[in-house]
């Protein structure tokens, strides 16, 4: 008999990673007891790390923390002045840079224009492209570099080692979803590939003293895809959001160890690529060229910015039993609290009205100071009374219908100021701090009521 050959097929360990939060569980769940999120475990292999590593007497090196050491701070501009107030003044070398974004929103857009504006050579890696098709970018974006490399590459090792050759200044990796590490069997795009192949390039960024720009994908959800501890990993986690039936783009930043996490940079996509937008309030205030009821114009802070934008509300009366509230970049839980207040303390009867809230022009507005504005509009739509045209409220409005002081007053009045407003309704505590002056009355409030009847004076 002849011998038969038999293969015996090397056993994996499996476990199951929640793709949120990176909890490690040796079984499938449903919900998971770190994050209470549901269906978030995805399978992984389980790599055997076989340790051969000798204990080595080696003394650490210690830097001594003094004054008289420091040196001053050196950053990387792109020439995008948008892009470097965000990340607080330009890419620290050795930084790891991660920018997340819905697909489509121009994330390779914004990285490669960065790109052409660093004065030093860039390594531009890309798993998701071709040479070509980064070319034709280049053409369509009027790029024109002698700094910058292409590496259509996903193997991370070839990735490190072309980095520790061409030593550049920085390096773009579109996207970490792409790359993978041979070592382990896992396929790419998984938590562990993400996890381990952002520890390393991060390594790399502290060894060459390099910048790393990482694009991410996001989920469904509008979270960045990977474990949570990605985000722990890096040292600035950027966020490039916008809606698609708009042609504006907003760069937020949600973590930074160099810099402030409320400034934003707002762009336009235009047909050449993205366009820097210098005057954001004269943008979200162009339409707004005549009376119309449920429209107020308000002032927000965005960093160190004051932006003027438009607050619409449209109240209809419901037909069914439960009204529907809908609000476009605003909280719809505060908008529900604001409600409340405007029933209780403006006697507006508002439980059988459908009330729709929309910050034209695609921003989202978190801050309490647009509080006032929104309570206006809706009361201005449901009077069916159109607000005063060149009048900007500003305030923030609590549960008893006071009107409660708000931060940088002089910013928000200057703005105004800028583009030709003459009233602005502000906090009766704020009047006081007031050290701006110019063409504009200024119009002291203390509660809700009275504040919605001057509006439409």
């Amino acid at each position: 008999m002849g011998a038969v050959n038999i293969k015996i097929m090397s056993k994996h360990k499996i476990k199951y990673i929640c793709s949120n939060c990176g909890y490690e569980s040796l079984r499938w769940i449903g919900k998971c007891p770190s994050c209470d999120s549901w269906n978030t475990f995805t399978e992984e292999y389980i790599e055997e790390k076989k340790s051969s590593r000798k204990k080595i007497n080696i003394e650490p090196h210690l830097t001594n923390l003094s004054a008289d050491g420091s040196k001053d701070e050196i950053r990387i501009k792109t020439n995008i002045e948008e892009f470097d107030r965000v990340l607080g003044g330009g890419l620290v070398p050795g930084s790891v840079v991660l920018i997340g974004g819905d697909p489509g929103i121009g994330k390779s857009t914004l990285v490669m224009q960065a790109a052409a504006g660093i004065n030093g050579t860039v390594l531009y890696v890309t798993g998701e492209e071709s040479a070509n098709q980064i070319n034709m970018r280049a053409q369509r974006l009027n790029i024109k570099s002698d700094t910058i490399y292409v590496l259509t590459e996903t193997d991370l090792d070839l990735i490190i080692n072309a980095i520790e050759k061409n030593d550049p200044k920085v390096v773009i990796v579109d996207s970490i979803q792409t790359t993978y590490k041979p070592d382990l069997e896992n396929t790419p795009g998984t938590i562990t590939q993400i996890r381990e192949c952002t520890v390393e390039l991060m390594q790399a960024a502290k060894k060459r003293n390099c910048a790393v720009l990482i694009v991410g994908h996001v989920t469904k959800e509008g979270m960045i895809a990977g474990p949570k501890v990605l985000e722990h990993i890096v040292d600035t986690v950027l966020q490039f959001e916008g809606e698609k039936s708009y042609s504006y783009r907003i760069l937020r930043s949600q973590k930074n160890r160099f810099g402030s996490t409320n400034e934003i940079g707002i762009f336009e996509m235009q047909d050449d690529g993205l366009h820097e937008v210098k005057n954001p309030s004269q943008i979200f205030l162009s339409e707004l060229d005549k009376e119309i009821t449920g429209s107020v114009v308000t002032a927000s802070i965005e960093g160190s910015r004051p932006i003027l934008l438009e607050v619409q509300a449209l109240v209809t009366p419901s037909a069914y039993g439960n009204p529907q509230r809908v609000a476009t970049g605003f909280d719809y839980r505060r908008l529900s609290i604001l409600l409340a207040v405007l029933e209780k303390r403006a006697n507006m009867r508002l439980s059988s009205q459908n009330v729709f809230l929309n910050m034209a022009g695609g921003l989202r507005i978190d801050e309490p100071a647009v509080d006032l504005a929104v309570c206006c509009a809706i009361a201005s739509s449901y009077g069916d009374k159109s607000a005063h045209k060149n009048t900007v409220v500003i305030g923030e409005v609590g549960l008893s219908g006071e009107v409660r002081s708000v931060g940088h007053i002089d910013k928000r009045i200057q703005e105004a100021i800028k583009l030709g407003f003459q009233r602005v309704i502000i906090p009766q505590n704020n009047v006081k701090s007031i050290k701006v002056k110019g063409a504009i009355e200024v119009i002291g409030v203390d509660e809700l009521k009275s504040a919605i009847e001057k509006v439409f004076i």
